[in-house]
């Protein structure tokens, strides 16, 4: 479907009474909501009105509620303990949001990226059409691009946009077409290296009545890190805060004073509570990482910064750079929480009102399974499903407990060790890339393999669907040359450089590979390179060794610069083929045990 029939069809969507686009660069569209929705008609208006802001990020395309401890968030309780409570799952975030949309006149919801990409088998397996299927009817406003929009190319993220069958799958649903999502998404700081223009719009304009309020989305510039190289490819990233501050300057020029920035990058506060204060002992002081910079930096003209990407929760005042104060906000991810903000906005400056006492703080909501499922979403759910059945309850193997991946906030995860496993002896034989050890991103493990079932399967057994889940990309193994001191390298820049020095990426690797990772250290002195071991025998920095990895870390993803050097690749099978095949050698009797996770040794 072409971009024209997607655009009139949201127009029809929103009964829109106005559509604005710009010329050039600033391309954008302005969304007017029906007048009559506005308070008062021809009566008098008071001088501010509240505007509800809903907001969530890293959906990852998760309908269904995450299993294991990546289905949970922590509630930090008054005696300064913490307690997990279940939540996601996209039939109680659409109850969750439409609750909590009760009783608000003015209510926009927006999104800061990464909604589709890394999804489970539900929705990946079908390449994201149902979740923005659900997207749609969650009533989302407006998203910003996260680095997994990215994952299967630009032209896939227009087609989700504007609709269309998958060119090379066609139409999943008999008789149907795919038509895009009824919100745009919003790349301003993503360029066609030919044209020099923005991919994607780089705002948009939400408007009821008098009340308008601007959207800027960008994603993290390091995109091109954490992605494929045929998924950027023909792209530029660009600094946030400049692509930002520029786009706000021109809806300020169009009368917009009112600005929500979405960004597809976030921080690190102190505790992974979701209720946890950042703002103790100052403002912003609970919280660290690559946002801060960006919000200390962003013109004052921006509002409020909605963010994501850590997969954290908090809700932080960082003064803007005229020192106002400026709620920057993320809501974890899997719709495992939303961010209920009220926005001031004074119908005489046009724009946001900005003091302690009359912008209350924003309250992350958690997204409980005991509340009613949304019918429309259990029907799109039982849909899908149906589609995806034949394939996703096919048995893979068995497990003796719950492996911990996702959910686990440790270096070394058990699910980790046993991908890395996996890989190792799928393509140690000579014939298969000779693989002396494998190592693993942690951002490739989507979830956890839980015991519990999750439908008819029975406990312990592990489904096709549950495998996808835990490695949804389908990226080819490499096999490579690498010598010892590259090697030692590599695990140097898990703790190291501009990637991974403030937030550490660590490998997971394959049984016989150990060493220790002294925290007490700073950068690259983390790494006690003389622990470093294959089978209990020193790396010799000269040596060449076979290693196995994903064609992500290949090509350098995650700030591995070094892996970029290697030597006689060899292509081997998809990374979910190798999983499944181990997991297919455990039975019943003989499930597989959670390993140990001792390989690394940590010195805190």
């Amino acid at each position: 479907m072409s971009a024209t029939p997607q655009r009139h069809r949201r127009i029809r969507r929103l009964t829109l009474t106005a559509l604005a686009v710009s010329v050039g660069a600033g391309a954008m569209v302005a969304a007017a909501l029906p007048a009559g929705a506005a308070s008062g008609g021809g009566a008098a208006k008071s001088g501010t009105v509240d505007v509800q802001l809903l907001s969530f990020n890293d959906f990852h395309g998760t309908l269904e509620p995450p299993q294991g401890s990546s289905g949970n968030v922590s509630e930090r309780q008054a005696d300064g303990t913490t307690k997990a409570i279940p939540a996601g799952g996209v039939e109680y975030l659409a109850t969750s949001l439409r609750e909590a949309r009760k009783g608000h006149e003015y209510s926009v919801t927006a999104a800061a990226g990464d909604m589709i990409g890394g999804s489970p088998m539900l929705s990946g397996l079908f390449h994201d059409e149902p979740s923005i299927e659900a997207l749609n009817k969650l009533d989302l406003d407006v998203t910003g691009v996260g680095n997994h929009e990215f994952d299967e190319g630009r032209a896939e993220l227009r087609r989700m946009a504007y609709g269309g069958c998958h060119p090379v799958e066609g139409c999943f649903e008999p008789g149907k077409e795919f038509t895009g999502s009824e919100f745009p998404f919003l790349a301003a700081n993503v360029t066609d290296l030919k044209t020099k223009r923005p991919m994607m719009n780089p705002t948009f304009i939400w408007k009821k009545g008098d009340v308008k309020i601007g959207f800027i989305g960008v994603t993290l510039e390091g995109t091109p890190d954490v992605v494929t190289a045929e998924g950027v490819k023909g792209l530029k990233f660009e600094d946030e805060v400049e692509s930002i501050n520029k786009y706000a300057a021109e809806l300020n020029k169009q009368g917009v004073k009112s600005i929500v920035a979405l960004i597809h990058e976030g921080g690190l506060p102190a505790s992974g509570a979701y209720n946890y204060d950042c703002d103790v002992p100052g403002a912003g002081a609970g919280i660290s990482g690559p946002i801060v910079d960006i919000a200390k930096n962003l013109d004052p003209k921006v509002d409020a910064l909605v963010t994501g990407h850590t997969h954290q929760a908090y809700a932080c005042n960082i003064p803007d750079p005229a020192g106002n104060p400026r709620m920057v906000t993320s809501a974890a991810s899997y719709g495992r929480l939303f961010t209920d903000t009220t926005l001031t906005y004074d119908r005489q400056t046009k724009d946001i009102v900005r003091t302690p006492v009359r912008s209350p703080k924003p309250v992350n909501k958690v997204v409980t399974r005991d509340q009613p499922k949304a019918p429309d979403m259990t029907e799109l759910i039982q849909r899908w499903n149906a589609l995806a059945a034949p394939i996703a309850n096919r048995p893979q193997g068995f497990i003796s407990a719950d492996i911990p991946g996702r959910g686990s906030e440790a270096p070394e995860k058990p699910l980790g060790d046993l991908i890395a496993d996996a890989q190792l002896e799928a393509l140690a034989p000579a014939d298969k890339g000779g693989a002396q050890l494998a190592i693993m991103n942690p951002g490739g493990i989507r979830a956890d393999l839980a015991y519990k079932a999750s439908g008819d399967e029975g406990d312990g057994v592990v489904t096709y669907g549950e495998s996808y889940t835990v490695q949804p990309f389908n990226n080819m193994m490499n096999i490579v040359d690498l010598t010892g001191a590259q090697l030692i390298t590599a695990l140097q820049q898990q703790v190291s450089g501009p990637v991974n020095g403030a937030n550490p990426k660590i490998l997971q690797v394959s049984k016989g590979f150990t060493y220790t990772l002294d925290m007490t250290k700073a950068g690259a002195d983390r790494i006690v390179v003389d622990s470093v071991k294959l089978n209990g025998a020193a790396i010799d920095p000269a040596r060449t060794y076979r290693v196995a990895m994903n064609e992500f870390l290949a090509g350098g993803g995650d700030g591995f610069t070094v892996l970029k050097e290697h030597k006689n690749k060899l292509v081997g099978a998809p990374d979910l083929d190798c999983f499944n095949a181990y997991l297919g050698k455990s039975t019943a009797e003989n499930p597989i045990v959670p390993p140990a996770a001792d390989r690394i040794t940590v010195i805190k």
